[in-house]
């Protein structure tokens, strides 16, 4: 069964940056999609940011773009995302994500069917 364990997050100040990761196991391919998800308090789970691990192609959410980058680092089976000038609206509990799948149409969570254990990320001053 696929396996992602996340680590990173924590407190930060606005305008600091902040790097998460998700390492990804027990996979028997390599065309699948990662996606990072936030979820805040009181709100539903949104996306945030997906990369075809594969092809390398990938996509971000207008509330994030120029701000977070996601990558993959295939020696190591790990998808990060950098989280640079961050705001007090990006404060919540970040999860990757696993589809079976070497895309993604929508970056909506019942896309993907494995999850990491989240992790949260907080800023504020």
């Amino acid at each position: 069964e696929v396996q992602l364990v996340q680590s990173g997050g924590g407190l930060v100040r606005p305008g600091g940056s902040l790097r998460l990761s998700c390492s990804v196991s027990g996979f028997t391919h390599d065309e699948y999609t990662i996606g990072w998800f936030r979820q805040a308090p009181g709100k539903e789970r949104e996306g945030v940011a997906w990369i075809s691990v594969f092809y390398g192609s990938r996509g971000y959410a207008d509330s994030v773009k120029g701000r977070f980058t996601i990558s993959s680092d295939d020696a190591k089976n790990t998808v990060l995302l950098q989280m640079n000038s961050l705001k007090p609206e990006d404060t919540a509990v970040y999860y990757c994500a696993f589809r079976d799948h070497y895309t993604v149409q929508r970056l909506t969570p019942d896309q993907f069917d494995f999850w990491g254990q989240g992790t949260p990320v907080t800023v504020s001053s």
